[in-house]
C-alpha cells in the first residue's frame, strides 16, 4: 500500500474512535446522573485501577504503556465531563465567587504594608510600585512579614517569590504552605545590583562583600572576578548597605540597589554587576483575607498527591483536559516525610470560565492536601 491508502485506513479508524468516544461520554452522563442521585463521588480510584489492569492484560506488551496512558487520559476526560453534567462546585469555588463579588473594584492605595529589610530594600521599591502612598513597616525576616499579616498588624505584605536569573525563593514557598495568607497581586521589578562602599574606598581594597543570598547568586559571574574576597550572606541587600555604612571597616562592600548609595552615603564602585541585563524579580503582595481584584488572570495553588505512580499525571491531565495553560510548576519537599513533595502551580484562565471552577473543584477532591493561594493580576 502507498501512504495515501494507509492514511485512508487511519482516517477510518479515527472516525470509529470519535464515534466510540461520543458514545462513551453519553454513557458517562448516565453514570453522572446516578452518582448524583445516590450522593456518590465522581472519582472512583478502585474502579480505575481494575480497568487499567484489564487494559494491560488485553493489549500486546509492546503497546501496553501507550494503552495505559490512553485510558488514563480517557478516565480523566470522563470524570471532567461528569463534573460538567452534575454542575458540581466545591465550597472553595463558592468562596472564590463570593470574593470576586465582594472585593472592592479598586486596589487600595494607602494601606499599612509589611516589608522585610530596611529602607532601600527591593521589597520597598516593589511596594511603592504597587501602592500610591503605603505606610511601610519593616521586619527582620520573611517570617515576620507573615506574622504581621496574620496578626492584623499590617494589611498587606510584600515578598520576593522568584528571580529570572536565580530562580525561586524557596523559603517563601515553604512559608506560604505554613501560613494562612492569600496573594492579592504581584509585580515584576527590574533588579540592578551595584557594588557599594564607603567614600574613598577602592575596589582593590575590598576584602568582604555583604548581600542577600539571591543577589549573590545573581552576581555569581562578577564575584568570580574577585576570587580573594569573602562573600557573606545577610538578610537583605539594603541591610548589607546599611551594615557597610555603619561599619568601622574600610575593606567591606555591599551588593545592593543603586538607590542605597545615596540613602546610606556610599559610593558606587561598579554598577549593574548582575550576570544578566534582563534580571527581574517577581514580588507577591499577600493579605490575610481572600481578595480578588478586577483583572485577575493568574492563579496559584499547592497540592500534595498520593505517593504512587500516575498521581501527578492525573493532576496534570486535568489541566490538559480543560485546556488550561500552566505558567509554573514547582516542587518542594514535605518536612518530616521522606522523598515526598508538595507541588506548586501557577496557571492562567479567566475566573468566570467554567473551566476555572471545575479545575478548582476537581483538584480539591483529588489531592491528599490542597491549598488555594489566590487569583490576581501582575503589574509589569
Amino acid at each position: 500500500m502507498d501512504i495515501n491508502e494507509l492514511r485512508a485506513q487511519i482516517d477510518g479508524v479515527d472516525k470509529q474512535i470519535i464515534e466510540l468516544y461520543t458514545k462513551r461520554m453519553e454513557i458517562s452522563e448516565g453514570i453522572a446522573a446516578y452518582k448524583q442521585s445516590v450522593g456518590k463521588a465522581i472519582y472512583d480510584p478502585e474502579r480505575e485501577r481494575k480497568k487499567l489492569v484489564e487494559v494491560a492484560g488485553q493489549v500486546d506488551p509492546s503497546l501496553r504503556t501507550g494503552a495505559l496512558m490512553l485510558f488514563s487520559t480517557l478516565f480523566e476526560l470522563s470524570s471532567t465531563h461528569q463534573m460538567q453534567v452534575m454542575n458540581k462546585t466545591s465550597d472553595l469555588a463558592q468562596r472564590i465567587t463570593d470574593a470576586i463579588e465582594h472585593t472592592p473594584k479598586q486596589f487600595p492605595q494607602f494601606p499599612i504594608v509589611a516589608c522585610q529589610g530596611v529602607e532601600g530594600a527591593y521589597s520597598q521599591i516593589a511596594c511603592e510600585k504597587l501602592f500610591n502612598t503605603p505606610n511601610i513597616m519593616y521586619f527582620n525576616n520573611f517570617e515576620g512579614v507573615f506574622s504581621a499579616i496574620e496578626n492584623g498588624m499590617c494589611e498587606y505584605g510584600i515578598l520576593p517569590i522568584e528571580n529570572s536569573t536565580a530562580g525561586s525563593v524557596n523559603r517563601i514557598y515553604d512559608l506560604m504552605a505554613q501560613h494562612n495568607c492569600y496573594v492579592a497581586r504581584s509585580v515584576r521589578l527590574k533588579i540592578d545590583h551595584s557594588l557599594l562602599a564607603k567614600p574613598g574606598v577602592k575596589r582593590e581594597d575590598i576584602k568582604e562583600i555583604f548581600s542577600h543570598e539571591q543577589a549573590i547568586n545573581q552576581c555569581a559571574g562578577f564575584l568570580k572576578t574577585l576570587p580573594h574576597v569573602k562573600v557573606t550572606v545577610v538578610e537583605n541587600t539594603a541591610i548589607a548597605a546599611k551594615m557597610v555604612a555603619e561599619s568601622d571597616r574600610t575593606d567591606v562592600a555591599a551588593l545592593s540597589s543603586h538607590s542605597c548609595a545615596s540613602l546610606y552615603g556610599l559610593d558606587c564602585l561598579s554598577a549593574s554587576v548582575q550576570d544578566k541585563g534582563n534580571n527581574y524579580t517577581r514580588f507577591i503582595c499577600i493579605s490575610k483575607n481572600l481578595e480578588i481584584y478586577p483583572g485577575a488572570d493568574r492563579t496559584s495553588i499547592m497540592c500534595v498527591v498520593a505517593h504512587r505512580p500516575g498521581s501527578l499525571f492525573k493532576v496534570l491531565s486535568r489541566f490538559f483536559a480543560l485546556g488550561i495553560n500552566l505558567q509554573k510548576l514547582e516542587s518542594r519537599p514535605i518536612p518530616d516525610r521522606d522523598f515526598e513533595y508538595m507541588m506548586y502551580f501557577d496557571f492562567d484562565t479567566p475566573l468566570y470560565s467554567p473551566e476555572f471552577v471545575q479545575v478548582i473543584s476537581e483538584l480539591e477532591d483529588m489531592c491528599e492536601e490542597f491549598r488555594y493561594f489566590g487569583s490576581y493580576s501582575e503589574l509589569v
